[in-house]
């Protein structure tokens, strides 16, 4: 098991009008991160293009547990925390720790893999299953396509009227 980290200092841009740091910079931070894992494992921008595929995250869900103020420097970790056997189907685990080593917060995003050109989710190539299997954490769960169904919201399409 392997745990990425990543590195982030907190911006002006990073904050909220209570003056830590905004959620949508949790959000961001936790999407960079796992970009530069994947570059740094030769699964970046380039290679996607080559495979024709790319990573969706259909749900995303955070605990905080202690501030963090601009001009701190934040580690954001990366864990896969579930993979189907197939490897179309994953779950990340990121932590939120300052320098001193406090946990800050905690993200899990569980995400699938799309075919680019037919934009539907499908199984990645191997090179991707070697690296997600490296980075699996010791309770790393086996998803399967119950666990998308068993995702807490469903589309609820509505009459266009209601907008008036």
């Amino acid at each position: 098991m392997s745990t990425y980290f990543c590195d982030f200092n907190v911006r002006w841009s990073d904050i909220d009008a209570n003056r830590h740091m905004a959620n949508s910079a949790y959000m961001q931070y936790c999407a960079q991160a796992r970009m530069a894992f994947m570059s740094e494992r030769k699964m970046g921008l380039k290679e996607l293009n080559r495979w024709g595929i790319g990573p969706v995250i259909l749900h995303e869900e955070y605990s905080f547990f202690k501030e963090i103020y601009m001009g701190q420097s934040v580690k954001v970790s990366l864990e896969v925390d579930g993979v189907s056997e197939d490897g179309a189907i994953y779950r990340f685990l990121h932590k939120f720790y300052l320098s001193d080593g406090t946990h800050c917060a905690s993200a899990v995003a569980l995400g699938v893999w799309i075919d680019t050109m037919l934009r539907k989710s499908t199984t990645p190539p191997s090179d991707i299953i070697e690296v997600m299997n490296e980075f699996k954490s010791e309770s790393t769960s086996v998803l399967t396509k119950q666990d998308l169904k068993a995702l807490p919201f469903r589309p609820e399409n509505i009459d266009p009227s209601a907008f008036i």
